[in-house]
């Protein structure tokens, strides 16, 4: 995983991701706060999904259809595809929009 996500998704969650995480590490430690959050403070759950925006419609939907599956696991996933999706704008936003010091309006 790189540098940036995994700077991005620990920020948002008080995790110290190590630097050098794969993406299968950083998913199993942040489904374990996830667990951690949805058993003792799911408002706080709540709230970190708001400020990732990730899709309530498609959560529920993945929680439905793979209710055999960890859903803190499901709910990990979703958040670093969520941050690769934004990360992903960012860099694309620059390259058309470079910034050589002058105002563009």
């Amino acid at each position: 995983m790189n540098h940036e996500l995994i700077k991005a998704v620990s920020s948002l969650t008080d995790l110290s991701l190590p630097d050098d995480s794969s993406r299968e590490q950083a998913e199993l430690l942040l489904a374990q706060f996830i667990n951690d959050l949805i058993l003792h403070d799911f408002s706080r759950l709540i709230g970190l999904l708001y400020r990732v925006d990730v899709s309530e419609n498609r959560l529920k939907d993945l929680l439905t259809t793979h209710s055999e599956t960890d859903a803190g696991l499901i709910i990990a996933r979703m958040i670093i595809e969520r941050q690769e999706e934004k990360l992903k704008s960012r860099q694309n936003y620059k390259s058309e929009f470079p910034n050589d010091g002058e105002e563009r309006w």
